[in-house]
């Protein structure tokens, strides 16, 4: 892993820290808005998504869609959107990063029925692709390249 490590310091990529949790899920520390919260990063969840209730921390205004949300065990959720928020994770940051919003509730009971914390969203696969994500599951790192 260390050829991994040097090659992508050479492309401008950082690491950043994943938290393995009990629930066998990682976790990041992202800043959104200019606020941190926890997400968990889900590769297979095409959006990035934040909890409804979790609209007023991270300062975002939203606007109901006509899509529903299916995931983790419930379906046909109603789905706001918010678009043009600002997202960091370490040496990436982009400024147009569209956010749905939906209740997760079931998500984060699912955590802590297994005494894990409860989570502010989930990091999807649209920003990993922006940010030319690189997962390490060995050393618990998501690397990132950092914009020019």
């Amino acid at each position: 892993m260390v050829k991994l490590k040097k090659l992508l310091k050479k492309k401008s990529y950082s690491a950043n820290k994943l938290t393995l949790t009990k629930t066998n899920h990682l976790e990041i520390e992202v800043e959104l808005n200019g606020v941190k919260g926890i997400f968990i990063l889900d590769t297979g969840a095409s959006n990035t998504c934040v909890g409804l209730d979790k609209g007023e921390k991270f300062h975002l205004d939203f606007t109901e869609s006509d899509v529903k949300a299916a995931g983790a065990g419930a379906t046909e959720m109603d789905t706001f959107v918010s678009t043009k928020n600002t997202l960091a994770i370490g040496g990436w940051r982009t400024k147009k990063q569209k956010i749905v919003l939906f209740d997760l509730s079931h998500v984060n009971t699912a955590l802590e029925i297994h005494s894990a914390s409860p989570v502010d969203g989930i990091i999807g696969a649209d920003v990993l692709q922006k940010a030319k994500g690189v997962i390490d599951y060995n050393s618990h790192k998501l690397y990132v390249r950092k914009k020019k």
